[in-house]
């Protein structure tokens, strides 16, 4: 069973804050929510193989809070295409630089960036024909992140279920976590 995560999406200091430092925070509180989730479906008996395969799901989860945090901006917040687009980019340059760091302690140096970015411009397209509504994710949407990570932990009898778990828990919840915690820093 999953401790519950506490998500810190309020600012010490009242005032405006730019789109970097609202970047920033998101970054890192996408980061926590995979890791938790990445965690979780360990303590939910699924099986990862190695510390790159549970990178691998953390970094599935991360483009997946990408593409809710493009929604909302656009659709709840109402940003502008530019300050949208900013503000998304500056996310993403942060979670990598979080994957780098991450990766490097775990895995020694390399670029661990490219790939990530590659694979974000990669699900964005393939993100793009899923709805996503104020109930959040679509059926699909939520569905597409399950394919992933299952095709990343493979379909071992240990495994074969993790999509049913990634799509009717991890994603919602997921979702449930980031959308506030945007709201939240955007006050």
């Amino acid at each position: 069973m999953a401790l519950p995560l506490r998500i810190k999406s309020h600012w010490n200091k009242d005032g405006d804050h730019s789109l970097d430092e609202i970047a920033g925070a998101l970054a890192y509180i996408s980061w926590r929510l995979a890791q938790s989730k990445a965690i979780n479906l360990h303590g939910e008996d699924f099986v990862y193989d190695d510390d790159r395969q549970r990178m691998a799901v953390i970094i599935e989860y991360l483009v997946f809070q990408l593409q809710i945090i493009d929604r909302l901006a656009r659709q709840d917040l109402k940003l502008n295409d530019e300050d949208r687009q900013q503000l998304v980019f500056a996310v993403a340059r942060k979670q990598a630089d979080i994957i780098q760091d991450n990766s490097m302690d775990l895995f020694g140096p390399g670029d661990y960036m490219q790939p990530f970015v590659e694979l974000v411009n990669l699900r964005a397209s393939e993100y793009a024909d899923y709805r996503y509504t104020e109930d959040g994710p679509s059926y699909p949407f939520l569905r597409h992140l399950g394919y992933e990570i299952q095709q990343i932990m493979g379909e071992s009898q240990e495994n074969r279920w993790v999509i049913d778990q990634v799509m009717d828990r991890d994603g919602p919840e997921i979702d449930r976590k980031i959308t506030p915690a945007m709201r939240d820093l955007f006050e």
